[in-house]
C-alpha cells in the first residue's frame, strides 16, 4: 500500500485529506486557525524580508518542500505499517477475578470496604464497566469509597491506559506473564520476601552479612522452593549479597546500592547533594485494622509520617522507600545521565561527573569536523528519557487497569491477618506465608497479622501488575545503555556509610556503567517491593517491559536520522545482546 517514493499527494490517513483536495491550499487552511497562528505554523513568513514585495526563500538542503513533505509523510507511513504486520499479542491473566466472586484475588483499593476489606459488589462493577466500554463518562460514574483527595482517594489515571502515540510500538503490543495466582505457592513467597523487607527497613544494607534479622530472612528465603521464591542466588543458596537484589548482568556485585544513588550529580553550574530527607527509624503504618480499612477506602490517611532531623545518603531499605516515594519518575536516570555526560573535574570537588564515553556506535564519535547535539548528543539523549517514560507510562497502564487488576502486597496482608486472627479465609492462602516465621515476628511487634507498610497512604490507588516505577526504569535505563559505553569502568566508586551522613570509598572489583545502570533500575523496582507497594515478579516483568518499549522507540528514531548510522549493541536484562 506505500506510495511511490517521488509521489508528490501520499496520503497518510487512507482516507481523503482537506489538505489534499482540490481548491484547499495550505494558506487558506491556515486561516481558519487566525492570523496569529498562521503566521506561527508557516515559520514567521510574514516576517521574512522581500524583494519586490514577494518572499524570498531562504532555505537550502538536499530536498525542496514538496519532497520532504513526501518523505516525512512516507516515513511516518511505514512505521504505522511495520507496527501494524507486527501484531498484537494475547493479554492472558491469573483468573482470580473470574475465581474469587468477592474479588479478593483482585485490585480494589479506592472503592468501599466492609469491615474485612472485601469491596462492595455494585462498586466493583461499576469500576469493571468503565474499563469494558472505555467511556470517559463512565468513569465518573464509578463507585468510590472514601473521602480522600487527589491520589488518595481518587483512581490513579485508568484512562491512560487507553492512550494512543505517534511513535514506537503501542501501547496495547506488549504482553508480561500472568501474575501468580492469589493461592499459588510464588505469590505467598513474594509476601514473605515483602514482611521480611518491612522487619528490616532500619538495616543498613552495608550490615546485612552480620545483622542477626537479616541471617533469619535468608535462611527463610532459602528454605522456600527455587519454583517458589525467584530471587537470585548465588551456587544455589540465597545469600547476604543476593538479599532483596534482582536478576540480570551487575544486580549482585558490588554494593547493594548503585553508583548513581551516590555519586555527586553535576546540574549545570548547580550542584546536587545526593543526601536526601528520609523517613524516621520505626515509622511503619497500617499495622492496625482501623488503618488499614480506612486507606482500603481510599480515606486519607489516619497516621502521619515522621522525618528525620538530618538528610542522609541512601543506606537503608527505608530511605529507598522514601526516594521512591516522591521521585520525578525518571529523575534517578536523568541524575545518572547528567553524571555520565558530565567530564570529572580534578579542581572542583563539586563536579561529580565522570565522562563515560558515548556508545561505540554514535556516529559522531569518528567525525573530525562535528559533535552531537539535538541529535546523537547531550541535549538529544536528555529529552529522549522523558519521552520514553511517557510511552512506558502508557503501555503499563494498559497492563495495570485493563488486563491483570492484581492486588496490591496491603491486601494480601490483609487476607493473611484476617485468615490467622478469624479463619475467614480457609484453604485460600498458601501454607508457606501463614506459617512464616516473618509474618510471627509482625504479630509479635504488632499484635496484628497485617504487612507493615513504609507509606500512610500504603499503596497507590492504581493496581499492582506491572509497576510504573519499573516499567520506567527499564525504559529509561535501557536507552542510557544504548547511548553510552556500557562498558566503562566507574572510577573512585564509593558506598554509603551505615549512618548515611557520609560515603566512603569502595575497594571491591570494578564496577560498570553497565552492571550500576542496572542496578540503578532494580534500586529503584526493589525499593517500591521495599516499601511494600509492589511485588517481585512486579519489578521482574516490569523492567522487561521498559526495555522493550525503549527498543520499539530507538528503532523509530532510527528511520529519521540524517546521519550515517549503522545501530547500537548494547546487553539487555537477561545478559542477551540487542542491535537497534
Amino acid at each position: 500500500m506505500n506510495q511511490p517514493e517521488n509521489d508528490p499527494t501520499i496520503d497518510v490517513t487512507e482516507g481523503t485529506s482537506s489538505l489534499d483536495s482540490p481548491g484547499v491550499s495550505r494558506r487558506s487552511f491556515l486561516g481558519g486557525v487566525g492570523t496569529t497562528a498562521a503566521v506561527m505554523a508557516v515559520g514567521g513568513a510574514a516576517l521574512q524580508p522581500t524583494l519586490g514585495g514577494v518572499a524570498e526563500a531562504a532555505e537550502i538542503g538536499p530536498l525542496g518542500n514538496n519532497q520532504r513533505r513526501n518523505e516525512a509523510a512516507k516515513l511516518r507511513k511505514d512505521a504505522a505499517q511495520f507496527w501494524k504486520q507486527a501484531g498484537f499479542p494475547n493479554h492472558p491473566c491469573n483468573g482470580d477475578e473470574t475465581l474469587y466472586p468477592n474479588k479478593i484475588g483482585s485490585y480494589s483499593k479506592g472503592l468501599p470496604h466492609n469491615a474485612f476489606g472485601e469491596v462492595n459488589a455494585n462498586a466493583y462493577q461499576s469500576l469493571f464497566d468503565a474499563l469494558s466500554s472505555g467511556d470517559p463518562a463512565d468513569f465518573e460514574d464509578v463507585i468510590l469509597g472514601g473521602t480522600g483527595a487527589g491520589p488518595v482517594g481518587k483512581l490513579v489515571n485508568p484512562q491512560c491506559g487507553l492512550a494512543f502515540d505517534l511513535e514506537g510500538s503501542d501501547a496495547h503490543q506488549h504482553a508480561i506473564p500472568p501474575a501468580p495466582a492469589l493461592a499459588s505457592a510464588e505469590e505467598a513467597a513474594e509476601e514473605i520476601e515483602l514482611y521480611w523487607m518491612a522487619l528490616l527497613r532500619d538495616v543498613s544494607f552495608n550490615d546485612y552479612a552480620t545483622h542477626p534479622l537479616a541471617q533469619d530472612a535468608i535462611l527463610e528465603l532459602d528454605s522456600l522452593p527455587a519454583s517458589a521464591f525467584k530471587g537470585p542466588r548465588i551456587g544455589g543458596q540465597v545469600t547476604a549479597q543476593t538479599l532483596f537484589r534482582d536478576i540480570g548482568p551487575g544486580m549482585t556485585s558490588g554494593p547493594y546500592l548503585s553508583q548513581f544513588f551516590l555519586l555527586p550529580t553535576p546540574f549545570g553550574s548547580e550542584f546536587v547533594d545526593r543526601r536526601s530527607r528520609v523517613f524516621a527509624p520505626g515509622t511503619n503504618f497500617l499495622t492496625q485494622a482501623s488503618t488499614w480499612v480506612n486507606v482500603q477506602n481510599g480515606n486519607v490517611p489516619i497516621e502521619s509520617a515522621v522525618f528525620d532531623s538530618q538528610r542522609r545518603y541512601l543506606r537503608n531499605g527505608r530511605d529507598m522507600s522514601r526516594w521512591v516515594n516522591i521521585d520525578v519518575l525518571f529523575q534517578g536516570y536523568f541524575n545518572a545521565c547528567l553524571t555520565l555526560l558530565t567530564p570529572p573535574n580534578n579542581d572542583d570537588p563539586f563536579s561529580g561527573g565522570i565522562g563515560c564515553p558515548l556508545n561505540p556506535g554514535n556516529p559522531y564519535n569518528s567525525s573530525a569536523t562535528q559533535f552531537g547535539f539535538g541529535t546523537f548528543g547531550p541535549p538529544g539523549i536528555k529529552a529522549l528519557l522523558c519521552e520514553v517514560a511517557s510511552r512506558a507510562l502508557k503501555a503499563v497502564w494498559f497492563q495495570k487497569w485493563f488486563v491483570h487488576r492484581r492486588l496490591r502486597p496491603e491486601a494480601y496482608g490483609g487476607l493473611v491477618h484476617f485468615q490467622k486472627a478469624s479463619n475467614r479465609y480457609p484453604g485460600v492462602l498458601h501454607p508457606s506465608v501463614l506459617n512464616s516465621e516473618a509474618v510471627d515476628r509482625v504479630h509479635t511487634q504488632y499484635g496484628t497479622y497485617f504487612l507493615p507498610m513504609a507509606f500512610p497512604e500504603g499503596s497507590p490507588t492504581h493496581p499492582a501488575y506491572g509497576a510504573g516505577h519499573a516499567t520506567v526504569a527499564g525504559a529509561c535505563v535501557t536507552l542510557l545503555k544504548a547511548l553510552f559505553n556500557e562498558n566503562f569502568v566507574i572510577p573512585n566508586p564509593v558506598v554509603a556509610a551505615s549512618d548515611g551522613l557520609s560515603t566512603v570509598a569502595y575497594g571491591g572489583p570494578a564496577l560498570t556503567v553497565r552492571g550500576e545502570l542496572n542496578k540503578l533500575a532494580s534500586n529503584v523496582a526493589t525499593g517500591r517491593n521495599i516499601a511494600g507497594v509492589h511485588w517481585r515478579t512486579d519489578a521482574f516483568w516490569s523492567l522487561r517491559l521498559g526495555q522493550e518499549i525503549a527498543v520499539d522507540l530507538l528503532r523509530d528514531q532510527r528511520s529519521g536520522y540524517n546521519e550515517i548510522f549503522n545501530g547500537y549493541t548494547f546487553t539487555g536484562f537477561d545478559g542477551e545482546t540487542i542491535t537497534v
